[in-house]
């Protein structure tokens, strides 16, 4: 039986730990029986608890002797994991029984695979985990983040967090100041440094002596793109549908000039813009914030309000950080193809295709 815990560093999160990790070694037959009990800390210890582990092995007739080295942290990304197991690895290097444990409350695949370069054993209380020493190994994998970390998430996914996302994928391969980015993203220097952070937790930005940015497509362009598209709302932004009596061209020019003459800012997104990035796009409807009044802009233009059946669609953004990187293709503004990827991206089916299509021929090339 598990013996009373005689001395475990912090509250509940490691207490949690280690009765989660005595269960997972109770669910290998030979180690049912085992002698699995926490040891006494040393004041110069530097990990949180030390499970030690005692059983006999039938099938070799001799005994399992292991001290599990655990390093808990309340957050599992790739920054902190790393960051632990260099912890760990020096704790275990001078103890030829000592197996290193890194624990958390959710470990990523990236966390994990870290963990896996150093031969550290994870375990998260979602229910991963992969041990490996003597004759134990144990792996499971595949279970959700119970508890998403939401607090994370609405920080660097909130608007104004996702002005400093946009300069930073839409630039292309640089480094950046932090009043530089501040400055083009328009946002305190305090909202630079904690995307920043974020960033850095996900091990997704370098910092070379010039600056910092954003690490290479696969280390971090395509993980971020992933993620922000996984957490992007639409739903904040204010739709209103119109018909329109001219030809797809047409009605685009003439809300092109429409901005022009009453001073707001418009550029196309959605279909409308990814086809003037990739030619093979088809679309019968036009899309284009507006960064004014809607009411006023359809009525310049002789737009129709419609239920159904509509060609026109007019979006107020929920924040002004979508017309970062707007620029003139073919005469008429486009956002950004950082932010006609995230528009399209969860429009199932065509929307994906076209998403996809933007950033194999226009995003990746600004990284290569």
């Amino acid at each position: 039986m598990l013996k009373t815990v005689i001395s475990v560093k912090g509250g509940d999160l490691i207490r949690t730990a280690l009765v989660r990790l005595t269960e997972v070694l109770r669910e290998v037959p030979f180690l049912a029986q085992a002698t699995i009990a926490p040891e006494r800390l040393s004041r110069d210890v530097r990990t949180d608890f030390v499970l030690s582990l005692r059983s006999k092995i039938p099938a070799r007739s001799r005994s399992l002797d292991r001290r599990l080295i655990c390093d808990v942290k309340a957050s599992g990304q790739p920054r902190i994991a790393r960051e632990a197991c260099l912890i760990l690895a020096e704790s275990v290097r001078s103890d030829k029984r000592a197996y290193p444990v890194f624990i958390a409350p959710y470990i990523s695949a990236a966390s994990a695979e870290i963990c896996q370069q150093y031969d550290t054993g994870y375990l998260d209380l979602a229910g991963n985990c992969r041990l490996a020493f003597d004759t134990v190994f144990i792996r499971q994998e595949g279970f959700p983040n119970p508890v998403v970390q939401r607090r994370d998430l609405r920080s660097l996914y909130s608007p104004k967090a996702e002005r400093v996302l946009r300069v930073l994928l839409a630039s292309g391969k640089r480094t950046w100041r932090t009043q530089e980015l501040a400055d083009a993203a328009d946002v305190s220097l305090g909202q630079v440094a904690s995307v920043k952070k974020l960033l850095a937790d996900r091990e997704w930005i370098e910092s070379p002596p010039a600056g910092f940015g954003l690490r290479s497509l696969d280390a971090a362009v395509f993980p971020l793109l992933a993620e922000w598209a996984r957490n992007y709302r639409p739903a904040r932004n204010v739709l209103r549908d119109y018909y329109s009596l001219k030809a797809i061209p047409e009605a685009e020019a003439s809300l092109t000039e429409a901005g022009k003459s009453l001073k707001v800012p418009v550029a196309f997104t959605g279909f409308s813009g990814a086809a003037r990035f990739a030619p093979a796009v088809r679309y019968q409807r036009v899309t284009a914030y507006v960064g004014g009044d809607l009411d006023a802009v359809a009525k310049d233009l002789g737009l129709k309000p419609v239920p159904s059946g509509a060609n026109v669609t007019l979006i107020t953004p929920y924040d002004d950080g979508v017309f970062f990187g707007t620029q003139k293709v073919e005469g008429a503004p486009v956002v950004s193809p950082v932010q006609i990827y995230l528009d399209l991206i969860q429009n199932k089916g065509r929307g994906e295709e076209a998403a996809s299509a933007i950033l194999e021929e226009v995003i990746k090339l600004l990284w290569r």
